[in-house]
């Protein structure tokens, strides 16, 4: 079973193409979740692939982003608190449509919480920067990579664009959350190459078959988009963490969360 601290600041929210994930106000799912989120337009390479060349497909896209993948350590914790708070809560997290402004106020996450979280065994926070490169507008680039905010000719190597966090719950079992993105930086397929990244890591280093979320039901945009990329609803559902103040303000009294799962074999 999850903590309910996990049910919080590990649900899926995500972050990109918002995560490219969705985004902007809440959109209430009214009876059978699977339903509202729409019918499956899936591109097969969003769902699932052999695992023999994941590994390297994955590290082409990240390319293709202009990002570098890495484990978070604690000296990371301010940057990924920040990233994490920016991306869903408060008004700056309006700019992307992951915000969870509309539903939840207070904070999605805190420096002790990241702490916890990168001190869980079986658990590794994937941070992901960005590569050596100059703003588009300036005088050089990394080929194929976004162009990212900022003035002409800014250097922008090394600034935080999205983070995962990836756990083994065993038997072939990997769960995703705290799934986020720059909100500047949504829409721009950041969020698909994180999420391959994240497959890849958890099918290349704990031999998963299948990966795991949660999402708040009323986050029906972010259902459907996860649907396209291959995930599906189980039917199950899990309570919201009412009453505890470290996980948010709910700002109505029906929130929980739906559980979605992927195969990857």
């Amino acid at each position: 079973m999850r903590s309910e601290k996990e049910a919080v600041a590990g649900s899926a929210g995500a972050g990109g193409e918002t995560a490219e994930t969705p985004g902007g106000g809440s959109v209430e799912v009214v009876g059978n979740p699977a339903e509202a989120a729409g019918g499956p337009a899936r591109e097969a390479s969003e769902r699932t692939e052999p695992s023999t060349g994941r590994a390297a497909s994955a590290a082409a896209r990240l390319r293709a982003a202009g990002l570098e993948m890495a484990p978070a350590g604690p000296a990371d914790v301010p940057e990924l608190v920040a990233l994490v708070q920016s991306a869903y809560r408060g008004d700056a997290s309006r700019a992307g449509w992951t915000t969870e402004a509309d539903l939840l106020g207070g904070q999605r996450m805190d420096a002790g919480m990241a702490r916890e979280m990168l001190a869980e065994e079986g658990t590794v926070v994937l941070l992901f920067r960005a590569a050596r490169e100059v703003n588009a507008a300036g005088a050089a680039g990394t080929a194929g990579a976004v162009s990212v905010p900022g003035a002409a000719g800014e250097d922008v190597s090394g600034a935080l664009r999205a983070c995962v966090q990836l756990a083994d719950r065993g038997n072939g079992l990997a769960y995703f959350g705290t799934f986020a993105v720059q909100p500047g930086n949504q829409g721009t397929g950041i969020g698909s190459a994180v999420m391959a990244a994240a497959e890849a890591h958890v099918v290349e280093q704990w031999g998963a078959g299948r990966m795991r979320m949660t999402v708040i039901r009323q986050r029906a945009e972010l259902i459907a988009y996860y649907r396209r990329r291959g995930f599906e609803l189980t039917g199950e559902t899990e309570p919201f963490p009412y009453g505890q103040e470290q996980f948010g303000l709910p700002q109505r009294d029906d929130l929980e969360f739906v559980v979605l799962e992927k195969p990857l074999d």
